[in-house]
């Protein structure tokens, strides 16, 4: 029977004495700033030189490391391979995960056409820089290597140009840049976004931008715009060409170029087609608009809107209503959608690890300055090693003198360490020397081998002084700089993709044209509620809805496009447009005016007047028997002012305010029950609006004008016996006069 084992008893866990954990349990007031500083600072730092700027040679650190990895593997002058053996490989440089690795290659991919000269030549889906939902592959699909302008990207980085460091593992070495032969920061577009500042950096011709480097070497003071047109961009479009702020971009980095679709106009099909976009938006985001605006009753001239993308490239097709003007309908589109739209330029790069904003002429005279020191490495690399293997010929040429010296030395040494030294004595050289004599064959010691060897010997001493005076001076490392610039415009120079157009091919933007056109009717309440009714919804309207106690006090057939005045009883005029309302129905409210217009307060609404060209005139009738003949156009303002002081004159009581578009006859009622019927045109009209007016109705003690009304040729005819033929009058008695408007034939 197994032994039962016993129970183990319970240890005795050891206390360690609060002495051994300083300051264990202590809560330390640290100052915010302080926590800043040594927390948040170093991230926000690693965040702007690590990963979201680019730095002089055109490339951020996650650029860098794919293109160098891809250029490790063969892929400059092999074949394709399958992407995900690039993101993996890349992970040694890069151990930010496979996703973002492929994200980088997706666009230098000339497929995604993001960049003006693509870096990545790939094959596969990669997807569209123009399309929002079109996306890449999975890397396991799409294959890729590099195109041949990288070339110039590591051209003679093998010798020394660049500083190499070592990787997050130190298991291989990395280049701190690239030693790009062509300013690449403004050939490809670059953008990033880091703590508290971004960077924006447009692309450039690449023809251009080496010839503007090539002019700025010889003469500081180029003026870039003779070389340097404009930014291009890879999907084309047009920019206006504007000379003043493309200056500010060249000399500050910073503001911003406008961007236009081009269009074509297919008059079988009645259709405007659009084929390349502006570089800041997306075939998604242009066709959403469309149809947000359509919706929204602003663009009634387009019937139909697609995206025809397929193999040839992008397409939009905007299809038109019949008798539709397609070049206003696309002035049109470019004020209401991204069919123009900005690029706002902020060229933030690092330099020597600190992030600047330069213009143009900045940044190249950094890359000169840069790609002069890679040249004058290289140069100094060359230097040094045909001064080494000068040394050596040097010393096989004294060889050359006794071979048979040579060969007695080492066939009567006796120890195998001892040869090196012994030709050192006898033939006057040093070990780097012996040691390279030492290693060569049995069957190279003959005199035609060594001459052969010895031959280049005063060429390497020419081309040593060559290279010596090319490293000292500036001048020589210059024009080889622009030896490679003609070098690349020669291989890889292209036409521009972005055209011109410019401020005389802009149309001014007529705001009318913006606003539906199509009759509505208006309704003001005695208490300041407005509808605006469309003409088929006041057919099918049984009643007006109001609040209790109020009433329908004026209604008038107007335009959308109209403009709309509103007189208050503290002689404002509140100015709006027809089409700032929206339609409604009888069975609603409507929109409260006071509210809606800001009325100052204990302000009420003397009338509503509609209007589209101001003409016409503005009658008001004061307590005191005055009228005032006033021109709408003085009420017309060429700036959109909203509120006009002083409308009419505050120094008697108003009556009413009514509009006439011609003279008519007007008829006046006072207290003590007279009434006058008179010819407008007797009035005089006035420029001032605050007039006090011209007295028409003359009248007695304490009795005042109580009403005052226009009247038709069929009323006044039968109330002819009130009318006067001059002003002012007493007028007639009116004792049982009724109401006019309640008069009919």
């Amino acid at each position: 029977m197994a032994k039962r084992s016993k129970p183990q008893e319970n240890k005795k866990i050891r206390k360690i004495p609060d002495a051994y954990i300083a300051g264990a349990g202590t809560v330390v007031e640290e100052k915010i700033t302080d926590t800043l500083e040594k927390n948040y600072m170093p991230y926000a730092m690693s965040v702007i030189v690590s990963r979201a700027f680019p730095e002089i040679d055109g490339f951020k650190p996650s650029h860098r490391k794919l293109l160098y990895t891809m250029y490790k593997m063969g892929l400059l002058t092999g074949s394709r391979t399958k992407s995900a053996n690039i993101v993996g490989q890349t992970m040694k440089l890069n151990p930010h995960g496979d996703a973002a690795i492929y994200d980088t290659m997706v666009r230098l991919a000339r497929g995604n056409e993001t960049l003006l000269h693509p870096y990545v030549d790939s094959k596969g889906n990669f997807g569209k820089a123009y399309s929002r939902d079109m996306s890449c592959a999975a890397s396991r699909y799409t294959e890729a290597k590099l195109a041949l302008i990288c070339a110039e990207l590591f051209s003679d980085i093998d010798k020394d140009t660049v500083d190499f460091v070592p990787n997050y593992d130190n298991e291989m070495l990395e280049p701190t840049l690239l030693p790009a032969t062509f300013p690449s920061i403004l050939v490809n577009a670059n953008v990033g976004i880091g703590v508290s500042m971004a960077s924006s950096v447009c692309s450039f011709n690449l023809a251009e931008i080496c010839e503007t480097t090539i002019a700025l070497m010889k003469d500081p003071e180029h003026n870039a715009l003779d070389t340097l047109k404009g930014p291009d961009f890879s999907g084309g479009a047009l920019m206006l060409y504007d000379e003043e702020t493309l200056e500010q971009v060249y000399r500050t980095g910073r503001g911003s170029i406008k961007l236009r679709a081009p269009y074509e106009y297919d008059k079988k099909a009645n259709s405007l087609i659009v084929k390349q976009i502006p570089a800041t938006t997306t075939v998604e985001a242009i066709i959403e608009k469309i149809i947000a605006q359509v919706k929204a009753g602003k663009l009634r001239e387009v019937s139909y809107v697609r995206d025809d993308t397929d193999l040839d490239g992008l397409t939009i097709t905007i299809d038109l209503k019949k008798g539709t003007d397609p070049d206003k309908t696309m002035q049109k589109l470019y004020r209401m959608t991204p069919l123009e739209d900005t690029y706002s330029c902020n060229f933030n790069i690092l330099v020597h690890g600190y992030p600047k904003v330069m213009g143009v002429y900045e940044i190249l005279n950094e890359w000169i300055k840069f790609r002069t020191e890679c040249v004058r490495r290289r140069t100094v690399f060359d230097l040094n090693k045909k001064s080494e293997k000068l040394h050596l010929l040097e010393g096989l040429e004294k060889i050359l003198l006794d071979i048979d010296k040579a060969v007695r030395i080492v066939r009567e040494t006796e120890e195998e360490s001892d040869v090196v030294p012994n030709l050192m004595v006898g033939f006057s050289i040093d070990e780097i020397q012996a040691e390279y004599v030492a290693e060569i064959k049995l069957r190279h010691l003959n005199r035609e081998y060594i001459l052969k060897r010895t031959k280049d010997i005063e060429e390497l001493k020419s081309e040593i002084a060559d290279l010596k005076e090319t490293a000292n001076s500036e001048k020589k490392i210059k024009s080889i700089i622009s030896s490679e610039l003609k070098n690349v415009i020669k291989k890889y120079g292209q036409p521009r993709r972005t055209g011109f157009y410019y401020k005389t091919d802009i149309v001014e933007a007529d705001v009318e044209d913006d606003i539906p056109d199509f009759s509505c009717t208006v309704f003001l309440s005695d208490s300041g509620y407005f509808k605006k009714i469309l003409p088929n919804s006041l057919r099918m309207a049984s009643e007006q809805k109001v609040k209790e106690g109020d009433f329908i006090s004026q209604q008038i057939d107007v335009n959308n496009r109209s403009e709309l005045l509103f007189f208050t009883t503290s002689a404002n005029c509140y100015k709006t447009k027809v089409s700032a309302f929206t339609e409604t129905k009888a069975s609603a409210m409507g929109d409260y005016i006071p509210a809606k217009l800001s009325f100052d307060e204990g302000e009420d609404i003397v009338t509503m007047v509609n209007t589209i060209d101001y003409s016409g005139y503005m009658l008001f009738v004061y307590e005191n028997g005055k009228v005032a003949k006033v021109p709408l156009n003085a009420y017309e303002t060429k700036t959109n002012r909203k509120k006009l002081t002083g409308a009419f004159s505050l120094k008697d009581k108003i009556v009413a305010a009514i509009f006439i578009d011609d003279n008519k006859e007007m008829m006046l009622r006072s207290s003590n029950n007279r009434a006058v019927i008179f010819d407008t045109a007797l009035l005089l009209p006035k420029v001032s609006k605050t007039t006090v007016g011209v007295s028409v109705m003359t009248l007695k003690a304490k009795a005042v004008v109580e009403k005052a009304q226009i009247l038709t040729p069929e009323t006044a005819e039968a109330l002819k016996k009130y009318r006067c033929k001059s002003i002012p009058a007493t007028g007639g008695l009116a004792k049982d006069l009724p109401d006019p408007d309640q008069l009919s034939l």
